[in-house]
């Protein structure tokens, strides 16, 4: 959530900075793309945490190993996100 924060606040500052021109498109999708990208992961783990906290008696191991997978794959997504928004406030100079 932190870093989908990041990303919205970067785009809200690029887009008034700069606004939505030929030069800045690129930037923009990239920025769209990592926000839907946060949103699936974030969707994913929130569903798979419900569907184990109402496994009775308890969540089997293929639940459990297919969480931890997302977890994984999440943090993957939130660190390459995050090097994508800082590369797009270095090329800009954002802030």
């Amino acid at each position: 959530m932190e870093i989908l924060n990041e990303t919205t606040a970067t785009e809200y500052i690029f887009m008034q900075q700069f606004g939505e021109t030929e030069a800045t498109l690129p930037e923009l999708e990239s920025l769209d793309n990592i926000k839907e990208r946060l949103r699936t992961s974030y969707n994913r783990l929130y569903r798979l945490l419900q569907q184990v906290a109402e496994s009775q008696p308890a969540a089997t191991a293929d639940t459990l190993n297919f969480l931890y997978g997302t977890i994984e794959d999440g943090e993957a997504i939130v660190d390459a996100s995050a090097a994508s928004i800082q590369e797009i406030k270095m090329d800009w100079n954002l802030r």
